[in-house]
């Protein structure tokens, strides 16, 4: 039998709590996958008025298509796991080589959407060509989950 790619990581995960299983659900994929087409159109209607916001929104949509590849599996990131645990299973699992960069880009917007949430001063603002640019990466992850999607199997 042959290992699965991030199967170790994604066992330490289960083991520490930081990651659930849970019943395969591709109906909770879909809707992960539509709030994130939703959150990114959103965002870029945003962009200008509400740059903060617009950035959340984005980067809601990065880790909702990421944690769609999750619910397909039968996993699920915990409380205790949160957003950094999404983002160690899809690391392991899809984020390696050239074919998963995009996913690479994930821990930087989660780390910048935090800054910007809890700003320590005005240099943590976040602008309207900071939010074109991860619109563009976050498009990257969700397309990358989309093609990804049909093709995972049960954890």
């Amino acid at each position: 039998m042959s290992q699965r790619l991030g199967e170790d990581e994604v066992l330490q995960l289960l083991r520490e709590r930081e990651v659930e299983q849970i019943p395969p659900d591709e109906d909770l994929a879909d809707l992960l996958m539509d709030d994130a087409r939703r959150h990114l159109a959103s965002a870029a209607r945003l962009a200008n008025d509400d740059p903060a916001g617009a950035f959340q929104l984005t980067y809601d949509a990065a880790r909702k298509a990421c944690s769609a590849l999750l619910a397909v599996q039968g996993l699920r990131a915990t409380s205790r796991g949160g957003h950094i645990a999404v983002r160690d299973v899809v690391r392991a699992q899809f984020g390696s080589g050239r074919r998963g960069k995009p996913l690479q880009e994930l821990d930087a917007m989660r780390r910048r959407r935090k800054d910007a949430e809890y700003p320590q001063d005005s240099g943590d603002a976040i602008d309207a060509e900071e939010v074109g640019d991860v619109l563009s990466k976050a498009r990257a992850i969700v397309d990358y989950a989309a093609m990804l999607l049909p093709h995972i199997d049960p954890w």
